[in-house]
């Protein structure tokens, strides 16, 4: 078993109260915002109240942090709990979303692992444009956790990932009205 994610919370009320104060408390320390990641999982609580995209949503509006949005763990989640990936998208508050990053996966099949250590899949990579998710000022590629890939198709991929970023914020830049 690959124990190398973390694994989820139940998404509650609770859990949602328990995070959020901690959150803001850090970042009072810190003086500065966090940027979190969504997760990839494999594993579900039947306590949970809310959505993994209201809960992330809900958590960056009252400890006003950032995200880090994870299209691969995105797609690795939706595959697994069969979700539409897109909803998830659609639904991360634009002004919130502080980064994106994108990696490879291993499909076994009946389920997905976020690996990092296959090449991003182009299809997943063009749900940014669907989802409607305005990424903002940094893209990221995250590959090479367990292989070691030639160096120029780790550049070709960032290449792709750049151009679908600038795609993206051309797409949802504000328009001048005439």
């Amino acid at each position: 078993m690959n124990m190398h994610d973390l694994l989820p919370l139940p998404y509650t009320e609770e859990a949602l109260d328990h995070v959020a104060e901690r959150v803001m408390r850090v970042q009072d320390h810190l003086g500065r915002r966090l940027v979190l990641e969504n997760v990839s999982s494999y594993v579900t609580y039947a306590a949970s109240e809310l959505s993994e995209w209201e809960f992330i949503a809900e958590l960056a509006k009252r400890s006003d942090c950032e995200i880090l949005l994870d299209v691969n763990n995105v797609y690795v989640s939706a595959f697994n709990h069969e979700f539409d990936a897109r909803t998830f998208l659609r639904a991360m508050p634009k002004e919130r979303v502080r980064q994106f990053h994108l990696a490879g996966h291993e499909h076994r099949g009946t389920h997905i692992v976020d690996t990092h250590d296959h090449p991003i899949v182009p299809r997943r990579v063009g749900a940014l444009r669907r989802g409607g998710t305005a990424v903002s000022r940094r893209a990221d590629h995250d590959r090479a956790r367990r292989q070691h890939p030639a160096y120029a198709e780790l550049l070709e991929e960032l290449d792709e990932a750049r151009r679908i970023a600038a795609s993206v914020q051309r797409e949802t830049a504000p328009r001048e009205v005439a």
